[in-house]
């Protein structure tokens, strides 16, 4: 099948994500995706950081917690935009994280680099801006599993890991989105209850809007995903005719 521009629209691809969406959803509070949650905590957080670097703040520290918490505690310049922008870094940024691996694994299949690029990022993260020994051990932890991952797997188990990070991350991104900032009893303590504080518009606005623009990205990236022919890497034969906080 061919999407109106002309391209394939691979549905091997996108039987392989709906499966690995469906087992992330169905198997959502084993004790086993634990790490992953918190590896999202973990790109929420540093949403915040990079946002609070890009208005020309400065970051003390990212906390994680075992509870799948985090916090990125940080000094902002002075102004509304700056708070804005760091505010909605965190959900936003996950979004971004979600859909920046869709299209590395799916799209470009960049196969080891996307584990290695995983692995500066914790590192950096780690050895940078951990406020406590348990966010240092899980990122310094986690860093050593993708690099070695990235080196030793075999370039099918590669394929599986990082198809799996990146379906369960932009699951995640919604979920928290869901979880968040739809329930009213959270929401009061949320980055949109900031942002209401700042700016007089209420939290649900900005959850609305969090919530579109995240579920808008994602969309966006599934799509350039599913209709990029593939380059090498995991080949999905077609099957038509020529498919918290802060």
């Amino acid at each position: 099948m061919k999407t109106a521009s002309g391209a394939q629209l691979d549905f091997g691809r996108l039987a392989l994500l709906v499966l690995m969406l469906g087992v992330g959803w169905y198997f959502w509070y084993s004790p086993v995706f634990w790490p992953l949650k918190v590896l999202v905590v973990m790109m929420h957080e540093s949403g915040h950081a990079l946002a609070t670097l890009l208005v020309g703040g400065s970051v003390d520290s990212i906390h994680l917690a075992t509870n799948e918490s985090g916090s990125c505690l940080s000094r902002l310049p002075p102004g509304f935009l700056a708070k804005v922008v760091v505010y909605s870094g965190g959900y936003l940024g996950s979004a971004v994280a979600g859909a920046g691996l869709l299209l590395a694994t799916f799209r470009f299949q960049l196969r080891r680099w996307v584990l290695g690029a995983a692995c500066v990022w914790l590192t950096v993260m780690g050895l940078v801006y951990a406020g406590d020994f348990f966010t240092l051990a899980f990122c310094l932890g986690t860093a050593v599993a993708m690099g070695l991952g990235a080196k030793y797997l075999p370039d099918g188990a590669v394929d599986a890991v990082n198809l799996f990070i990146a379906a369960f991350t932009a699951l995640y991104a919604v979920f928290d989105l869901r979880d968040d900032l739809w329930n009213s009893a959270v929401r009061s303590r949320s980055d949109a209850a900031l942002l209401a504080d700042l700016t007089l518009v209420p939290a649900v606005v900005w959850a609305a809007l969090w919530t579109l623009l995240a579920v808008s990205l994602l969309a966006v990236a599934v799509y350039w995903s599913m209709r990029a022919k593939p380059r090498g890497g995991l080949q999905m034969p077609p099957v038509s005719a020529r498919a918290r906080r802060v």
